[in-house]
C-alpha cells in the first residue's frame, strides 16, 4: 500500500498542478467551445452517431457500428467497474461513487470510436483522432477530470478497442470457413478445375 501511494504521489501533484494552470486560463469563449467538445461524448449523440453509420454506409456502415458498439461495451465495463473501485472525488468536488472521476469515460469511449472509425474511413482518420483529443481534453478543461483520468480513460479506450479488434481478426478465418459455399465436387474423371 505504502509503495502504491508513493507511486501515486508524483501523478497526483501533477493532476493538480495542470488542473489549477488549466483553470486559470479559462476564458467564456472556450468554455462554449470546450463544453460543444464534451457534448460530442453524451450518449444519446454516439447512439445517433451510429446509428447514422449504420444507415447511410449500407457497405460496411451496419458492420463498422456492430463493432464500435461491441468495442463501447467492453470499454465501459472497464471504465465504470474501476469508478467504482477507484472512488476518486472529481476535481470540481463531485463524490458520487458511480460517477467518479477516475478513470474519463468520455476519453475512453472517444479513443475507441476515432480507432474503429479511422479504419473504415482512413483519409478522415486525422480529424477524427483531433475529435477524440478535444473530448478528452475538454473533461480537463470543464474541471470534471485530472489529466491522469483522462490518459487512464484513453489508454483503456486503446486497450479494449485492440482486444475487440484482436478477437474480430482471430474469429475472421471461422466466419469464412462456417459461411463459405460448400465445394463443388467435378464428377469422376473431369479435368481439375471443372468442379
Amino acid at each position: 500500500m505504502g509503495l502504491a501511494l508513493a507511486l501515486l504521489g508524483p501523478v497526483v501533484q501533477v493532476d493538480e498542478q495542470v488542473q489549477r494552470a488549466v483553470q486559470s486560463h479559462r476564458t467564456p469563449v472556450f468554455d462554449r467551445v470546450m463544453q460543444a467538445a464534451t457534448d460530442l461524448g453524451r450518449r444519446d449523440l454516439v447512439a445517433g452517431v451510429l446509428l447514422g453509420v449504420a444507415v447511410l454506409d449500407p457497405v460496411a456502415g451496419p458492420a463498422v457500428a456492430r463493432l464500435a458498439i461491441v468495442g463501447l461495451a467492453g470499454t465501459n465495463l472497464v471504465v465504470e467497474g474501476l469508478k467504482w473501485a477507484v472512488n476518486r472525488p472529481r476535481p470540481d468536488g463531485e463524490r458520487k461513487r458511480s460517477n467518479s472521476s477516475f478513470p474519463s469515460s468520455h476519453a475512453a469511449n472517444a479513443v475507441c470510436l476515432a480507432w474503429i472509425f479511422a479504419r473504415r474511413w482512413p483519409r478522415l482518420g486525422w480529424a477524427l483522432w483531433l475529435v477524440a483529443l478535444a473530448v478528452a481534453w475538454s473533461r480537463v478543461y470543464l474541471g470534471r477530470h485530472y489529466l491522469s483520468d483522462v490518459v487512464g480513460g484513453a489508454a483503456i479506450g486503446l486497450l479494449c478497442t485492440w482486444a475487440v479488434l484482436r478477437v474480430r481478426a482471430l474469429a475472421a478465418p471461422a466466419r469464412r470457413e462456417i459461411g463459405a459455399a460448400p465445394a463443388v465436387m467435378a464428377p469422376p474423371g473431369a479435368p481439375p478445375g471443372s468442379g
